[in-house]
């Protein structure tokens, strides 16, 4: 069987994937075509309902429930950190006065579905969001075109050398307020899979997470080519801070988290209600 693998072009979803992509793993006959792209245009291929399976924004996964069940691995959670308010200039330094010090202010965002996008809703509605590809917000913020740069991926590592100043981890924040990690993307596979088959590939796309974190050097290594403006110390780094236990599975705490977010989300308007989640078990 041949099935569309969407992820993102990033250090940690390669790493989740190095072990089916090196043939490290028995696929048990399915036959997995990797799609690297953006989150953010994953986001959008998935509501099309184009990708038999993709990482997607857990945003994004309230307006798939039709269509994808949650697997119960591949999760990237946000423990106490995630992403990141960023500026070329200081900014308050408490989350009521950064919300009111948005209020006039152009925020430059990795897409309107992404998770990063409702944490900073959930935030504060101040401020106004143009969507710019997450790889280039540092460069559109520098040129003047926004005035604060939300970022997702390696940026969190790598705002203060080129330049910028922490706004806000909304990571962070959100464990303040919840005493709950950040659930910011899952992977989904598509309800139209007889149900015998999307459990096999779970258990398949979890073998190779666990086989890369058994591997840890060389899925390292493998993930380097994606690992944009990081040196190995780095990328060893935000690997381990998207995966971990909570990528081999969500567990009772990452189901909780999901539930929360998505709930806080309805609540305010900003997702579709009610929210059936769905995990394949």
């Amino acid at each position: 069987m041949d099935l569309l693998l969407g992820h993102s072009p990033d250090p940690d979803d390669a790493f989740m994937f190095y072990a089916l992509a090196e043939n490290k793993i028995d696929s048990r006959g399915y036959r997995f075509q990797h799609i690297l792209q953006d989150i953010e245009t994953l986001n959008q291929r998935a509501l099309r309902g184009e990708l038999h399976i993709s990482a997607v924004s857990i945003h994004a996964y309230a307006f798939l429930t039709s269509q994808y069940a949650l697997l119960p691995c591949g999760a990237s959670m946000g423990d106490g950190y995630g992403p990141m308010l960023v500026s070329l200039s200081e900014a308050p330094k408490t989350p009521p006065e950064i919300s009111n010090w948005l209020v006039d202010r152009k925020i430059a965002v990795p897409g309107l579905k992404t998770s990063a996008y409702l944490a900073l809703r959930l935030f504060t509605t101040n401020g106004s969001a143009v969507v710019v590809p997450f790889d280039e917000i540092f460069d559109f913020v520098k040129a003047g075109k926004a005035d604060v740069g939300l970022l997702i991926h390696e940026g969190q590592l790598t705002y203060a050398q080129q330049g910028f100043q922490l706004v806000l981890d909304l990571g962070a924040w959100w464990k303040d307020q919840t005493s709950l990690p950040l659930p910011l993307g899952g992977n989904v596979i598509r309800k139209d899979i007889p149900p015998q088959q999307r459990k096999e590939i779970s258990d398949i796309l979890k073998e190779s997470i666990r086989y890369g974190l058994e591997n840890r050097a060389a899925g390292i290594q493998h993930s380097m080519p994606l690992a944009r403006d990081l040196d190995l110390a780095q990328a060893d780094k935000f690997i381990g801070m998207y995966v971990n236990d909570f990528t081999l599975d969500y567990g009772k705490t990452g189901r909780q988290a999901i539930r929360e977010f998505l709930g806080h989300a309805s609540k305010r308007g900003f997702v579709l209600e009610p929210i059936e989640i769905e995990f394949v078990e």
